[in-house]
């Protein structure tokens, strides 16, 4: 529980921007909180259970509930499904249960590999292995790494997605077997972890911890980074054509593109090497953006419109109105 009390940074990483006395008193209690969690428990500890804790709440949570949705209201889930009821999991409890097992066991298997990586580094280093102290990161020095880190994943998981996990290797041939048992459909939220350990491995936990493990950056910095991650895996996963956001609904829709054409293309995780590389399927990350981008000025235009035509309408009333006055003013004084 300190742990999750200590991961809302965004209050610290937005205080320079609002000056409230709510905002500063928030701002304290968060420095408390991370003072006190940081004196009284290890930085492996602090590590391990916080990120377990972002995995648990921002993944397995949300696609139990989308796994309910889904196969409780399938007449309801196809209507916003990419690929339609195609996209829709198997109604067969064992199966889904049998998935839903592997995935937690993998969790627990990373979750086992990252507390053996780290207790090896901090014994071969001498130190923890994230700055843990109770000095909280500047917000440049967290722009900064988030931006690196971001960078660095999106090429990692390009080339170990594109040359591995799609090449004609065994690793290629588990991955096809677990993570692309459905074809011609979209995803659902819980495969993001339902894949054999060690392509899953390659391609969900090493292009999130190997960056870190090199920048070493403020263990809040890492909790960050793991939180946007694991929601935008969440999501891209989702299989859902109404995600929100100009960025967010195209990485979900090439993310569901690369599903349904059996791994044919859309490797990475924001499509700009793909968009390098020639490697898109669909739309590219390009064409995503202007088109979201087209929607959002259509519907601004469109409230723009409805709220003119509401004006003149106000107007209009108005002036009859006032007409009405005019007239009853003339009369009485005739």
């Amino acid at each position: 529980m300190d742990v999750l009390l200590s991961l809302p940074i965004v209050s610290y990483f937005a205080a320079p921007m609002l000056t409230s006395w709510s905002t500063s008193l928030n701002l304290l209690f968060f420095y408390m909180t991370w003072t006190t969690l940081v004196l009284s428990h290890s930085p492996l500890k602090i590590e391990l259970v916080g990120t377990l804790a972002v995995r648990i709440v921002f993944w397995l949570l949300p696609s139990l509930f989308f796994l309910l949705f889904d196969t409780l209201l399938p007449s309801l889930a196809e209507s916003i499904k990419l690929y339609g009821s195609a996209s829709i999991p198997r109604r067969s409890a064992s199966s889904l249960a049998r998935q839903a097992l592997l995935a937690v066991l993998n969790l627990a298997l990373f979750t086992a590999l990252q507390a053996a990586i780290s207790v090896a580094a901090t014994s071969l280093l001498h130190r923890p292995l994230f700055k843990t102290s109770t000095t909280l990161p500047l917000p440049w020095q967290i722009i900064k790494h988030i931006v690196t880190l971001y960078a660095a994943r999106e090429v990692l998981t390009y080339y170990i997605h594109r040359h591995i996990l799609h090449s004609r290797g065994a690793i290629a041939r588990l991955h096809s077997q677990y993570a692309h048992s459905r074809k011609a459909v979209a995803p659902y939220s819980l495969m993001l972890y339902a894949d054999h350990p060690l392509p899953l491995m390659l391609n969900r936990l090493l292009p999130v911890y190997l960056p870190p493990l090199v920048v070493r950056p403020h263990l809040l910095t890492y909790f960050l980074f793991t939180l946007l991650t694991t929601i935008e895996d969440m999501l891209s996963m989702s299989g859902y054509s109404v995600v929100p956001g100009i960025v967010m609904g195209g990485i979900t829709r090439r993310t569901a593109t690369h599903y349904a054409s059996g791994g044919k293309g859309n490797y990475g995780a924001w499509g700009l090497l793909d968009w390098v590389n020639g490697t898109s399927v669909g739309k590219d990350v390009v064409e995503d953006v202007r088109d979201e981008a087209e929607k959002h000025q259509v519907k601004e235009r469109g409230r723009n419109a409805v709220g003119g035509t509401a004006s003149l309408v106000q107007d209009g009333i108005d002036g009859l109105k006032k007409s009405k006055k005019g007239r009853r003013k003339r009369s009485s004084d005739a």
